[in-house]
């Protein structure tokens, strides 16, 4: 199914189960940013509902989707047209789904990275254009932000994947190449990029010894021959070019 096909298939189900909950739906992600690969990537929506949902009426829409159709994961949270007008760190947890799990009250993508994408370039399927919503961003927060992501959470999975036999897999490849360097080239460009737009940025900003594992992380995501014969090179290449974005 297309992406299209699911964003219907979605509203069809939304309107049975809870008529008049879901005023608008707008995806970021992936599909905002120019950058859906199909059978790699997930579909991440915002739903913007009329009044706090039944969880029961919730549970039931993406049950259906997903008997519809197992991939990709429609991942995504519910919020007021108020909500998008704040900002997310002051409003409070609500329902969430990811990976088919439907949360009451989540977190889950109640922040600025959601938000600046949903205003930089989020893609309405049903409700006003998203110019009109008036989302709330904050680039300083969003950069402070994105420094304490590259010392925090990408710091400490160099740490476990340099130990870990995850790092030899291809799947770490491509998270942690592209993950690291999407938040460098985020900063650089001073607004949230892609994982493929961020590669070219690597490949013209890193030495070339580390352009092969630039290019093989990315030969994971959008597909190819692989470049390495040795996972043990391969790790190896992918540590060394994390010390040099971790630590640049």
């Amino acid at each position: 199914m297309t992406v299209e096909e699911i964003c219907a298939t979605y509203l069809d189900l939304a309107d049975r189960h809870a008529p008049g909950l879901v005023r608008g739906l707008y995806l970021q992600g992936s599909v905002a940013l120019g950058d859906y690969r199909p059978g790699v990537s997930d579909i991440d929506f915002v739903a913007v509902v009329s009044r706090t949902p039944d969880l029961p009426a919730l549970q039931a829409v993406h049950a259906d989707l997903r008997r519809a159709h197992r991939k990709p994961y429609f991942d995504g949270l519910y919020v007021t047209a108020e909500d998008l007008r704040r900002d997310p760190a002051t409003c409070p947890p609500g329902p969430a789904v990811h990976e088919w799990r439907v949360e009451h009250r989540s977190r889950f993508e109640r922040h600025l990275v959601t938000w600046h994408v949903l205003a930089q370039s989020g893609v309405a399927v049903r409700g006003p254009a998203v110019a009109e919503l008036g989302v709330h961003t904050d680039w300083p927060a969003l950069a402070e932000g994105t420094r304490d992501n590259l010392a925090g959470y990408w710091t400490r999975w160099r740490a476990v994947t340099a130990r870990g036999p995850i790092g030899f897999s291809a799947w770490a490849t491509a998270w942690g190449v592209l993950g690291a360097v999407r938040l460098r080239h985020t900063l650089a460009a001073g607004r949230v990029t892609a994982k493929t737009e961020a590669a070219g940025y690597a490949l013209r900003t890193y030495d070339e010894r580390w352009h092969r594992v630039i290019r093989e992380a990315l030969r994971v995501r959008v597909g190819g021959p692989a470049l390495y014969r040795s996972p043990v090179r391969r790790h190896a290449d992918m540590m060394g070019l994390l010390r040099v974005v971790l630590d640049g």
